[in-house]
């Protein structure tokens, strides 16, 4: 871990620092600041960069302005072809040491060896005697000069190239070492174009004494990097990554080659140390979920394999990265098992109906109903007796304009209601829960031949009847801690949705990210706070009724 010693405002210094110094090195160079930010981050990781796109469009000029972010920085430039000798990448042999000593020992000075911002064009144009030298290069970054193991000082390297390496040619080990991959494309805002051809692009970036990296800070930066942790829960989002792109692999096994597929374990060791970088130079002291969106530059083979990457980021990133499917999942799961219970309930005591032959000689040929009152349990209200209570099961508003709040149950004349039934529905007058004053309800059956009420929005409601037998004591239990298990686990969803927005929040604003898939994790954050607090009210009051239900029958 970092050392304690650097406070919080010196981690924001830094921070700031860098952003400044991303600025400074973009200037005058158009739709290319996120690609810089990335050869930067790479360069503090120590990785190397490889560009993909077609000629001319800035890819050298790039690595140029790379130099200037060091102290006393050197460059080493080269466009590769078929017929480069590894004399004109790591320097001529010593015709002096090959005459005094015997020694085959390389003039390094000047050349890649000793350069600290190396720019290779058209990599895979190389031979393989300069490709296999530059493989131990990247990866041990020393050089074998005669007898001699030099340390190679390069910070950075860039290759490029408007192709990738061919199948079977070898280039796998050195393609895999280059980390960070970055499709450049040209230049698309029109006012971008017109700036490019009238204003032009300076060469160098000049960049201020105190933004420049030091010598010393380099290296100590690179050391505090080694140290800092991956904590588990960034482990555990990482591994989530890697198990949704190897399953998105699987799907496109049909359409793309396994080469293209392929992220080996080495790239996936190298990608948690930009990951640390990235959350060192936001000023941060461990990594953050946010921090996983830079690994989509580090897993792509080819151009196809790019968009199936970034397909996948996208959806770790609005579903993953900050638990919003777990929590998403939980508000569903909650509204599962109190329609479960609701559905139980009004199944175990809903009031149904039943159709019978017309009777008599105004009704012969009609069809009539009736419903089943042999244990029912008379109520009375003021001075009115022998009424039937009848429990709403269903949330509703009232059921009468002159009665404020939700109805929880009515009381009507038994013959009434009896009458009122035969008749397939109707107004009859009753009382609302404890108002005194009689007032006209409206009955109806449903489509199932149930009694339902309506309510002021002309709903329909399910009606239970109150009988001696009551309500089941033991089911009735289970359903209110189910129900209130479900409002529990949303409680936790809020403290689960407070703490992962509050970590999102605290890797923003990110200098290196673009700032379009932080916006719509933003969104979709804020939209997912707006579910659960809806979802909250909503479950909250449905359990509340399940739980005064035995209340309901019992009054």
């Amino acid at each position: 871990m970092e050392p304690t010693r650097v406070s919080h405002a010196q981690r924001a210094l830094r921070s700031e620092r860098i952003n400044k110094l991303v600025k400074v090195l973009s200037e005058g160079v158009y739709e290319r600041e996120h690609t810089i930010k990335l050869c930067l981050l790479a360069a503090l990781a120590g990785e190397s960069v490889f560009l993909l796109g077609p000629p001319g469009i800035a890819k050298s000029l790039i690595a140029k302005r790379l130099i200037s972010a060091f102290e006393s920085s050197s460059y080493f430039e080269y466009l590769m072809t078929r017929f480069s000798t590894p004399e004109e990448v790591f320097g001529p042999l010593s015709i002096q040491e090959l005459k005094d000593h015997g020694r085959y020992v390389r003039l390094t000075k000047g050349y890649l060896p000793t350069a600290n911002v190396v720019f290779l064009d058209e990599i895979w144009k190389a031979g393989p005697a300069i490709l296999n030298t530059l493989l131990t290069v990247v990866n041990e970054k020393t050089f074998k000069n005669g007898s001699d193991i030099e340390k190679v000082p390069m910070r950075l390297l860039i290759s490029a190239s408007n192709e990738l390496p061919d199948q079977d040619s070898g280039l796998d080990a050195l393609y895999d070492r280059m980390l960070v991959r970055i499709f450049v494309n040209r230049i698309q805002d029109k006012q971008n174009f017109h700036s490019m051809l009238t204003v032009g692009t300076p060469q160098e970036a000049h960049v201020p004494d105190d933004l420049t990296i030091s010598n010393h800070e380099y290296e100590q930066w690179l050391s505090e990097l080694d140290s800092m942790p991956l904590p588990d829960e960034v482990f555990d989002k990482l591994y989530q990554l890697k198990t949704m792109l190897e399953a998105r692999h699987n799907d496109a096994k049909q359409t793309l080659s396994a080469d293209e597929l392929y992220v080996s374990d080495r790239r996936w060791k190298k990608a948690v140390k930009l990951l640390k970088a990235s959350a060192f130079f936001n000023g941060r002291v461990k990594i953050n979920a946010l921090d996983l969106l830079l690994i989509q530059d580090c897993l792509w083979n080819s151009p196809e394999s790019r968009l199936i990457v970034r397909d996948v980021m996208r959806e770790f990133a609005l579903k993953h990265a900050f638990n919003q499917q777990q929590i998403s999942q939980t508000i569903e799961d909650s509204r599962q098992t109190l329609d479960d219970i609701q559905q139980q309930i009004e199944q175990d005591y809903v009031m149904s109906v039943e159709s019978e032959p017309g009777t008599g000689l105004l009704r012969k040929g009609k069809e009539g109903f009736k419903a089943n009152f042999d244990d029912w349990r008379p109520h009375s209200v003021g001075n009115a007796h022998n009424l039937v209570k009848l429990v709403l099961l269903q949330s509703n508003q009232s059921v009468s304009e002159h009665d404020k709040g939700d109805t929880r149950y009515v009381f009507v004349a038994h013959t009434d209601l009896v009458n009122m039934i035969s008749h397939g529905g109707g107004n009859v007058y009753g009382y609302v829960n404890h108002n005194p004053n009689l007032l006209s309800l409206k009955f109806a059956l449903d489509g199932d031949s149930r009694l339902v009420i309506k309510d002021i929005a002309n709903r329909s409601v399910l009606l239970s009847l109150v009988t001696y037998a009551g309500l089941d004591g033991e089911g009735h239990q289970t359903w209110h801690n189910k129900a209130n298990s479900a409002v529990d686990n949303l409680m936790n969803m809020e403290l689960l949705l407070t703490k992962v927005r509050s970590d999102f929040h605290g890797a923003l604003p990110h200098n290196f990210i673009e700032p379009e898939l932080p916006t719509a994790m933003e969104a979709s954050l804020q939209q997912l706070a707006q579910s659960l607090n809806d979802a909250q009210q909503t479950q909250k009051k449905r359990a509340q009724r399940i739980g005064f239900l035995a209340k309901f029958f019992a009054e």
